[in-house]
């Protein structure tokens, strides 16, 4: 059964929840640019401390977790290298894999920007939120349909 077509309050709401995700994301790009980072480059860097149960991370599950090819990968991890914030070392299990570690630098440039983030989304607590059936379900409650 197809769904009923959106109600004007339906495109309010993801028009609301771009608008959030956008203004944190903007915030994000300029507490990066000021620790002389890129975005590009602190989600790798948190993505990498951020694995679960290990510390470290591959080439391939890193594409997956930043939602990118590869190649564009290996590119930023080269760059994240010539800052000194990754070093590369060869697969424990698999020598053909490779893990991506942080640098000391790359903790501390973390740490200072994972806290300003964190800080960040709890300021915007209730008010950045997914919205849930209620709210895209509000038009059809409200009979504007």
């Amino acid at each position: 059964m197809p769904l009923p077509p959106l109600s004007k309050k339906d495109f309010e709401t993801l028009s609301d929840f771009r608008y959030q995700l956008r203004r944190f994301l903007r915030f994000s790009e300029a507490a990066t640019h000021r620790h002389g980072i890129t975005h590009l480059q602190y989600q790798l860097l948190l993505h990498v401390r951020g694995f679960p149960d290990r510390e470290w991370a591959t080439v391939s599950e890193l594409a997956e977790r930043l939602q990118s090819h590869h190649h564009g990968v290996v590119s930023l991890i080269s760059r994240c290298e010539k800052l000194g914030l990754v070093q590369r070392q060869v697969g424990r299990n698999d020598r053909r894999a490779v893990e991506v570690h942080l640098t000391p630098k790359g903790n501390e440039v973390l740490n200072a920007l994972v806290g300003q983030h964190r800080d960040e989304l709890l300021r915007l607590q209730g008010i950045f939120r997914v919205p849930g059936l209620d709210e895209l379900d509000a038009g059809k409650q409200a009979g504007e349909r």
